[in-house]
């Protein structure tokens, strides 16, 4: 005799399956929410958690409730490569930040010790 699978057992399925989901989703909410309250070794890692801890979620997200898990393959792999040029821009973006020098305002000079800062000449400041 052979089986027979109804709607019913389906949406079961499915519910349960979303019901997972939501419940690792609420979970990464939680970690995301802890992580950013935990002071890393740098402040660049808490941005790299925060980020990959979006990502996961994010993939959860396009793969149970976008159906992107049962769609066709090219579907996946556009996601695919969409996280891994925004990894690229992101990386690019963080290594010219990462080496910038730290900018002084123009208009004032170092304040010596005890002393307020001077207007530099010829700026704004320094005619009023």
């Amino acid at each position: 005799m052979s089986q027979h699978h109804t709607d019913t057992d389906t949406f079961r399925k499915d519910a349960r399956t979303y019901t997972i989901v939501l419940a690792v989703l609420l979970t990464l909410t939680v970690v995301t929410v802890t992580a950013a309250g935990i002071r890393f070794e740098s402040g660049m890692v808490n941005v790299v958690i925060a980020l990959g801890i979006a990502t996961v979620k994010a993939s959860l997200v396009a793969l149970f409730f976008m159906h992107l898990l049962h769609d066709k393959p090219f579907n996946a792999i556009a996601l695919v490569a969409g996280f891994l040029f925004l990894g690229l821009f992101l990386g690019l973006t963080y290594a010219d930040v990462g080496t910038r020098a730290l900018v002084r305002p123009s208009i004032t000079r170092p304040a010596t010790a005890g002393a307020p800062a001077l207007p530099v000449p010829g700026s704004v400041a320094a005619e009023r």
